[in-house]
């Protein structure tokens, strides 16, 4: 599903309002799926710093590998499922909470809040 965006000119020069998911604006398959995975990550990498941990230590505590938490830090988290991502924050101390809800539209939509 791609987003719609608007084009506005600032100082005059056009500008693209993005949609509020950059893997929907660039057309990537998939996008809710890559943005939801997108925050997880960013969630795993504010508990590893809050944490103080270092990489090796991070993946010890998450049960994953040394080099995917490198690659994970780095945006490259394509060889990590949702589950193991939200695994690897319930290691790292988090709780995660999924509501589902009837949709006000025919297509719902994935909302990850973070607190």
């Amino acid at each position: 599903m791609t987003k719609k965006t608007a084009v506005r000119t600032i100082d005059g020069i056009e500008v693209e309002i993005g949609s509020g998911n950059v893997f929907a604006d660039l057309g990537l398959p998939d996008p809710d799926k890559r943005q939801f995975k997108s925050d997880l990550v960013i969630e795993i990498t504010k508990a590893i710093r809050k944490l103080g941990l270092t990489q090796k230590a991070a993946a010890e505590r998450m049960g994953i590998p040394q080099p995917k938490v490198s690659g994970m830090m780095r945006g490259d988290f394509t060889n990590l499922s949702e589950r193991k991502l939200m695994d690897c924050l319930n290691r790292l101390g988090y709780d995660i909470e999924i509501k589902v809800r009837p949709a006000a539209e025919p297509v719902g939509h994935l909302m990850l809040a973070f607190a």
